[in-house]
C-alpha cells in the first residue's frame, strides 16, 4: 500500500469559531480516531493536496507533535460552494487489527465482447474491503480479459488474498454492452 507523510500540530481549542481562525491562517482542524483517546491536531492545507486530489488510497504516517501514528483518511468534509477542504477525520490503524477502506479497482486485460464491436461500462472505481495492514494492495486488480459481449463481473465472482469484500456481492464492477453495430453481425 502507497504511503505519504504528513506533520501536524496538537490543538486545544475546539470549536466553530477557533476552527475559522485555523482555516483563514492556511491549517485544516483533523480529528484522529480509532485505537487511544480521540486527538485534534492540524495540519496545513497545502500538504492535503497531495492526499486528496488523487484516485491513490495512501497510509498516512502522521507527526503529531514528534509523536507517530499511521492512519488512513476516513472522512473529509469539503466547502458547498468553495470545495475548500474544512475537517479531516484520521483513522489510526494497527498491523494486528483489521479494518474497512474504500481501495481503487484497476480493469486489466482486453475484453472478448469488445473485441466483437461490444463496449465496456465500468460501474465501479471503488471497492469497500476489509483486512489486515499489511495484505492491503495499492488498487485491486480486475481482468476483463474473458468477459463476453453481454456479460458482466459481479463482487460474488472476484476474491483477493486475505481481503474480505464488504459491498453487496450483487454490484456489478464491470459489463460489455453491446452497441448497434455490435448487434448487426
Amino acid at each position: 500500500m502507497l504511503t505519504i507523510d504528513l506533520a501536524g500540530q496538537s490543538r486545544t481549542n475546539l470549536g466553530k469559531k477557533e476552527s475559522k481562525h485555523l482555516r483563514a491562517a492556511g491549517s485544516i482542524p483533523c480529528v484522529l480516531y480509532g485505537v487511544g483517546e480521540n486527538q485534534n491536531f492540524t495540519v496545513e492545507a497545502k500538504a492535503f493536496d497531495k492526499v486528496i486530489i488523487t484516485p491513490n488510497v495512501y497510509v498516512v504516517n502522521l507527526n503529531i507533535d514528534g509523536a507517530s501514528h499511521k492512519a488512513i483518511l476516513k472522512e473529509v468534509q469539503f466547502h458547498p460552494v468553495t470545495d475548500e477542504v474544512l475537517h479531516v477525520d484520521f483513522l489510526e490503524v494497527t498491523d494486528e487489527k483489521p479494518f474497512e477502506i474504500k481501495l481503487p479497482i484497476k480493469i486489466v486485460g482486453h475484453s472478448e465482447g469488445v473485441k466483437q464491436g461490444g463496449k465496456l461500462k465500468v460501474k465501479m472505481r471503488k471497492m469497500k474491503v476489509s483486512g489486515l495492514l499489511k495484505d492491503l494492495p495499492a488498487e485491486l486488480v480486475v481482468d476483463v480479459t474473458s468477459l463476453g459481449l453481454g456479460q458482466s463481473i459481479k463482487l460474488a465472482s472476484l476474491s483477493f488474498e486475505g481481503l474480505n469484500i464488504e459491498d453487496p456481492k450483487s454490484s456489478v464492477v464491470c459489463s460489455v454492452l453491446a452497441t448497434r453495430d455490435s448487434n448487426k453481425k
